[in-house]
């Protein structure tokens, strides 16, 4: 019995030892002071509140299609919208466009956190 209540215990303190254990997450890089810093959204979620600093180029009415062409292609780039999915299709224009250094920063408030700039309003 009580090597039946050994081997039991045994395995349970292995059991919870293995759950414990999980792969280290890789944490994405912090965003450099010099990347260009682009508000997909639109001119009236833009007024809203946005990024100090940050370049409006409203992907669903064409204009960061349009900016493309005068964007510097080596230049380190983040984009942010409201739910990250604009953000997603501005990135993916920009990468099939040849730039390289382009990342998707999500939300408003994601790309507040990662880039550490304080949201402002337009009066």
């Amino acid at each position: 019995m009580r090597r039946f209540a050994l081997v039991t215990v045994t395995a349970l303190v292995a059991a919870f030892a293995l759950t414990s254990c999980t792969a280290p997450t890789t944490a994405q890089p912090a965003v450099s002071s010099d990347a260009i810093v682009i508000d997909v959204r639109t001119p009236a979620e833009h007024a809203e509140g946005h990024l100090d600093g940050a370049l409006l180029l409203d992907v669903t009415a064409g204009e960061l299609q349009t900016a493309i062409p005068d964007l510097d292609p080596h230049a380190d780039y983040v984009v942010y919208c409201r739910s990250g999915q604009r953000a997603a299709a501005a990135v993916d224009l920009m990468e099939d466009a040849g730039f390289t250094q382009v990342r998707n920063l999500g939300s408003l408030a994601d790309a507040a956190a990662a880039t550490g700039l304080p949201v402002v309003q337009t009066d």
